[in-house]
């Protein structure tokens, strides 16, 4: 699992698709590490909820939000039956947890997921197979009724090196005849 420093900037991926969440919805960040999404997305306005299972790094978030210590691997969804305006990820992948992901996000809230892709192996870490995204499998795994597609890359990034897939998913209001939403790009 990659913990980055408290002091990185938040993902550009996150930044630029968090316009998508409604003002002052709830924010769910998995994987959260040191939270340098979770204070970002905390100052934007959003009440978050933080779950990892290191405690050291849960412990520098103090204040910040709700903090969950979970081995969500090993153990069961710490959070069961409730919904975000937004589940973030980033540099995370256990994939019997993407159903759960998905079910987590509200009606008209959005799943936005970054992390490592197949290639990365030739580049560094992670490299193991289980930890890396199959080609298309981020956007096959968003691909279903109620849900909206935003934006989807699967490719190489140059600073640092490596291979990644990142989706923004927006669970679609069930509203029949309703207009369908904007989503700027």
């Amino acid at each position: 699992m990659h913990t980055p420093h408290p002091s990185q900037p938040p993902s550009p991926w996150v930044t630029r698709w968090a316009r998508l969440i409604a003002p002052g919805a709830p924010v769910l960040d998995v994987a959260c590490g040191s939270g340098r999404h979770l204070r970002w997305l905390a100052a934007q306005g959003h009440p978050v909820t933080g779950v990892d299972r290191d405690a050291q790094a849960l412990a520098m978030l103090a204040g910040v939000g709700e903090l969950i210590e979970a081995d969500i691997e090993i153990g069961p969804w710490p959070l069961p039956g409730r919904r975000f305006g937004a589940v973030v990820v980033t540099h995370y992948l256990w994939r019997p947890l993407l159903p759960t992901l998905l079910a987590s996000v509200a009606e008209g809230g959005v799943l936005i997921y970054e992390t490592f892709a197949a290639g990365n192996e030739t580049v560094g870490k992670p490299a193991r197979p289980e930890f890396l995204l199959r080609p298309g499998e981020l956007l096959a795994a968003c691909t279903r009724p109620g849900w909206r597609v935003v934006a989807y890359e699967d490719g190489f990034l140059g600073a640092p090196p490596r291979f990644v897939q990142r989706i923004a998913a927006v669970r679609e209001a069930d509203q029949p005849g309703a207009a369908p939403a904007r989503y700027p790009l």
